[in-house]
């Protein structure tokens, strides 16, 4: 199957290093973060979890949680988190999943129906499996980034994503490129001046589709 943004994610039962769950059940009222990655104990891997690890309490903040998937089991995401703890000096807290059916990496379009993995496997027969999915309350499918096996991810942008989502989300507006929290947002074109003006008081039009005010307090 395709997953599309504002799709809603498939509501599978998955088995992780710390127990079995339904996805659905599993975000209930939290936004969600979902890391994929081709295999355990590989090196850019082992990195970005442990940049996971790290942004615990910032997870935490905007109400979120986080859950990796790997093509491995059980077995070796408890063996692999230990390397991971250690690298990072972060506690890996989040469960990870064990996708050796390759049964999420289908769900979420990462790896055609066809797909398998063959004995004596490497990274490279599941090196699409390197996606970060950020998903709402509403399960449904919000922001998609997919990364080559030597690129590590940018977690500062992970976080401005799930910023600017959840402020988008929350307010009823877009944000420009490169926004941070605190700057200027964009008031979507199907608000009238007059109704713009009555919520964002004072308004810059930088064209008559592109208009910017601060956020009201």
């Amino acid at each position: 199957m395709s997953l599309r943004i504002n799709d809603t994610i498939p509501d599978l039962t998955v088995e992780t290093d710390q127990g079995s769950f339904g996805l659905h059940d599993w975000i209930g009222d939290s936004w969600a973060i979902l890391f994929s990655h081709p295999k355990d104990f590989t090196p850019v891997c082992t990195t970005e979890f442990g940049a996971v690890a790290q942004l615990s309490d910032e997870w935490a903040k905007r109400g979120t949680k986080v859950i990796g998937v790997s093509v491995d089991g059980v077995e070796d995401h408890k063996k692999w988190k230990g390397d991971i703890e250690s690298s990072s000096g972060a506690e890996a807290g989040f469960p990870i999943i064990a996708d050796s059916g390759l049964e999420v990496s289908k769900a979420f379009d990462m790896l055609p129906a066809e797909a398998y993995l063959p004995d004596g496997r490497t990274p490279n027969d599941s090196a699409t499996v390197r996606s970060v999915f950020i998903i709402g309350p509403d399960k449904k499918l919000k922001l998609s980034m997919t990364y080559p096996m030597t690129v590590g991810r940018n977690f500062a942008e992970v976080l401005r994503a799930l910023d600017a989502l959840q402020t988008s989300t929350g307010h009823g507006v877009a944000t420009p490129a490169n926004w941070n929290v605190g700057d200027d947002v964009i008031i979507p074109a199907s608000v009238s001046n007059e109704d713009a003006k009555a919520k964002f008081g004072d308004f810059e039009t930088v064209l008559p589709y592109l208009r910017k005010a601060p956020l009201p307090k």
